[in-house]
């Protein structure tokens, strides 16, 4: 796995602002966070890219290849590229609920935590963005649960920590 800071161009700006978390930013705030923030990271084919019941240490955009999530065998998702995972490791310390895994050679963009909190201390306005997309994305997990303990099936874009 080798990791480089990415090239930051309008079709990686593209996908971070595609990002629900961030689609409130600007583009220079995106530029900011994509040039200080932002490592790229590549992986093998059946390389794993996150481990369940590990401590998740930041935010994955899929840039490039494919990867299915997984919980004790089961495929809960496959993701390709634009996709992302990992987003709630930004606000909370908790492990991760499952695992990630390269199906075909993948790069990917890491946003640790830390990274993210010392970008957003310097630009607090961007959080009140972010936390508004959180409340509505916990909004909709709480009603697909709903959803799930009434009519016993759940909607295939869960939040994956």
């Amino acid at each position: 796995m080798s990791v480089l800071r990415p090239k930051i161009d309008s079709a990686l700006l593209k996908m971070l602002e595609s990002v629900p978390i961030f689609s409130g930013m600007g583009e220079k705030d995106l530029k900011g966070l994509a040039k200080s923030s932002l490592l790229a990271r590549s992986y093998a084919e059946g390389a794993t890219v996150v481990k369940g019941g590990e401590p998740g240490v930041g935010f994955y955009l899929l840039i490039d290849g494919r990867a299915e999530v997984r919980r004790r065998g089961k495929v809960l998702a496959t993701l390709g590229k634009g996709d992302f995972f990992g987003e709630m490791a930004l606000f909370a310390d908790a492990v991760r609920s499952a695992d990630v895994v390269a199906t075909k050679p993948s790069q990917c963009l890491l946003l640790t935590r830390w990274e993210f909190w010392s970008f957003a201390m310097e630009n607090p306005k961007i959080l009140r963005g972010m936390l508004e997309e959180m409340a509505q994305r916990l909004s909709k997990t709480n009603a697909a649960l709903t959803d799930f303990t009434t009519y016993g099936s759940v909607p295939a874009r869960m939040p994956i920590s």
